[in-house]
């Protein structure tokens, strides 16, 4: 009869406590690490120390909560900007919709190009094309039609590159800093360039952050009565545009107390960023550089990275970053996850 060995059984239940520990180890330190998808690092202790400097009451940063205010640019920051903002792409859609209604759009441009499938064309006209784009595919509406013109199309539109929903094209480390963030008393607002009733209506379910904190563009609207019925309605006609300069001011208006901080991607975001840092006390302003060419896109064109038609994060931002001590995220190396789907 073949012996065994007098340690087996005993190596067995030693690897078996050894397991268990690792998992209660893990799991200890996953419940104790409010940022699992960020690596160790300047930019991660960066918003843990500022935390902890703003909510420990015997620091001399403390700052009460009704205090804590928190902005976050949309696009390039918070989900994918790549290879157009979402909201561009919507338009183009209901340019495509709406086509057959407007038989002049065949010889006029930006819409003749978009018709065509040329949007580098169409778009070469820079703001005043998108703004013609939008007012077309925009207005001439109720509100709440409107609403559930946003909601349809993100039900069924899907990422060129990834196949995914926008709403998955989310940004997971930056999840987890709005969690962070609610958790310690803060209040996260979102302030975009992008337009304020496309983002109101799914931003709750997908970051958290409610109608009455969304921040952005707007087009002017008008109280009517329809089939008896009060509604307001969407005129083709700009009212606020939420971007650079008009994000302080857009900030002042709608939350009346200046951030302690802020978090963009951009050269729009610059001035938020200016005036989020420009108060006194402790202050956060952190800059995401799209530098993963692999899990993402690399653009920039700060440190050689290649120029895109959204997202321009200059090298000039990158120099005042450097200068005000302002954080700059490298997706490549400060995340271990971009996206909610990417986690094991």
């Amino acid at each position: 009869m073949p012996s065994t060995p007098i340690f087996s059984q005993s190596t067995r239940v030693m690897g078996l406590v050894l397991c268990t520990v690792a998992l209660l180890f893990a799991h200890a330190y996953a419940q104790a690490d409010p940022l699992p998808s960020w690596h160790e690092g300047l930019a991660k202790q960066s918003i843990i120390t500022f935390v902890d400097a703003t909510t420990n009451q015997a620091s001399p940063n403390y700052v009460p909560p009704e205090a804590r205010i928190a902005t976050f640019d949309n696009d390039g920051t918070l989900w994918t900007e790549q290879p157009l903002y979402a909201q561009l792409l919507f338009a183009l859609d209901r340019v495509k919709v709406l086509a057959p209604q407007h038989p002049e759009w065949k010889n006029q441009e930006p819409f003749a190009s978009l018709l065509k499938g040329d949007v580098k064309a169409a778009l070469a006209g820079g703001a005043k094309s998108m703004e013609e784009i939008v007012m077309a595919t925009h207005a001439g509406m109720t509100t709440d039609e409107f609403t559930r013109l946003v909601q349809d199309w993100l039900a069924t539109a899907k990422h060129p590159k990834t196949g995914r929903p926008y709403t998955e094209m989310v940004y997971q480390p930056i999840l987890e800093l709005l969690a962070y963030l609610r958790a310690n008393g803060f209040k996260t607002f979102i302030v975009s360039g992008g337009g304020i009733e496309f983002m109101r209506p799914w931003t709750e379910r997908v970051y958290g952050i409610p109608p009455e904190q969304v921040i952005g563009s707007s087009i002017k609207t008008k109280f009517e009565l329809r089939e008896g019925k009060p509604a307001l309605v969407r005129l083709a006609e700009l009212n606020f545009i939420d971007d650079k300069d008009g994000k302080p001011v857009g900030i002042n208006q709608h939350i009346g107390r200046r951030p302690i901080a802020a978090f963009g991607n951009s050269d729009g975001d610059r001035q938020m960023l200016e005036y989020t840092t420009g108060g006194d006390g402790a202050r956060l302003a952190m800059l995401v550089l799209h530098d993963d060419a692999t899990r993402e896109v690399a653009y920039g064109p700060a440190n050689g990275l290649p120029a895109t038609q959204v997202g321009a994060f200059t090298q000039a931002l990158y120099d005042e970053a450097t200068q005000q001590g302002w954080t700059v995220i490298s997706m490549k190396h400060d995340w271990t996850h971009v996206f909610p789907f990417e986690q094991p």
